[in-house]
């Protein structure tokens, strides 16, 4: 049996017994978590997927370790400004192992069949008619003319 789940703003498959590496989560060594928002339940053909979540599933999980991951360098450079900007960054994470997953309440994936809606007859109401007012003809502009060429003066030699 496996799960999908989300937390941290990503979303991890687990089996009973993985060890997973979360973005960090709030909880001393030792302490259990439980993960609410699953998506996905599996169990050999038998899916059930959520709609976005399923319903009364959870993943419970033991916090193994609280860590910071390895250095990554981060740089900002712009070309022949003679700018340049190096240091790094370590992302914290929490190492737990997944201890169960709960399912109930989930259903079974399946396509959606929409129930033909039960047509009301529509009673006719007479609409009241409006006097017709008509308006005036728009005026039509005049077309341009072009506009007349200039001739170029002439020149003299003196």
């Amino acid at each position: 049996m496996y799960a999908v789940f989300r937390t941290g703003g990503k979303q991890y498959r687990a089996a009973k017994g993985d060890v997973l590496r979360l973005e960090k989560i709030e909880a001393e060594e030792g302490a259990s978590v439980d993960f609410d928002d699953v998506l996905l339940i599996g169990d050999g053909s038998d899916i059930k997927v959520g709609n976005p979540v399923i319903v009364g599933g959870s993943v419970s999980a033991k916090v193994l370790r609280q860590g910071k991951s390895r250095k990554v360098p981060v740089v900002k450079f712009k070309r022949r400004q003679n700018y340049l900007r190096q240091g790094t960054h370590r992302q914290f994470f929490t190492e737990v192992e997944i201890t169960g997953i709960k399912a109930s309440g989930a259903k079974k994936a399946e396509p959606k069949q929409e129930e033909p809606a039960a047509k009301k007859k529509a009673t006719k109401k007479p609409a009241a008619k409006k006097a017709a007012t008509k308006k005036p003809a728009a005026k039509k502009k005049a077309a341009k003319k072009p506009a007349a060429k200039k001739k170029a003066a002439k020149k003299t030699d003196k």
